[in-house]
């Protein structure tokens, strides 16, 4: 026998949780970390890419503009709550799991690895964090709708 609607939390069911501002806030945040995976991707290539390479040049002697540097630091710490805060919501546990995941994953392997397979490796576990992204939002348009 089911539940009431406001225990059904599953992929077929059209209610939200019980905190309906406070998980649709959440899954607000969504887009805005598309956003900053982009960004670095962006910048992944531009300190990393295949034309430093190729002039063999090390993007740890290049060094980060003071505000480029506080910004993306910022930024990681708060994708990192956003992720952690995001485990403890019925809908999108998973992928949020899989963000995490994805990221202590590439972290270890980049600490290993040469620097010619840091882009490879970056660019990789981005395009996995973007779909694990594009997937909450629509998710969260397929539960809002």
């Amino acid at each position: 026998m089911p539940g009431p609607p406001a225990c059904r939390s599953g992929l077929g069911s059209r209610t939200w949780p019980r905190e309906t501002g406070r998980v649709a806030l959440l899954f607000a945040f969504a887009p805005l970390f598309f956003a900053f995976e982009i960004w670095q991707l962006v910048m992944a290539e531009r300190y990393l890419g295949l034309k430093q390479i190729a002039r063999g040049i090390d993007p740890r002697e290049l060094g980060l503009g003071e505000l480029t540097a506080a910004c993306w630091s910022l930024a990681l710490l708060a994708y990192g709550a956003w992720m952690a805060l995001m485990l403890f919501q019925p809908l999108g546990r998973f992928q949020s799991l899989m963000l995490l995941g994805v990221s202590g994953l590439g972290f270890a392997v980049r600490r290993g690895c040469g620097l010619k397979w840091v882009l490879v490796i970056l660019t990789f576990e981005g395009s996995v964090r973007i779909g694990m992204l594009l997937s909450l939002c629509a998710l969260a348009w397929r539960h809002l709708l």
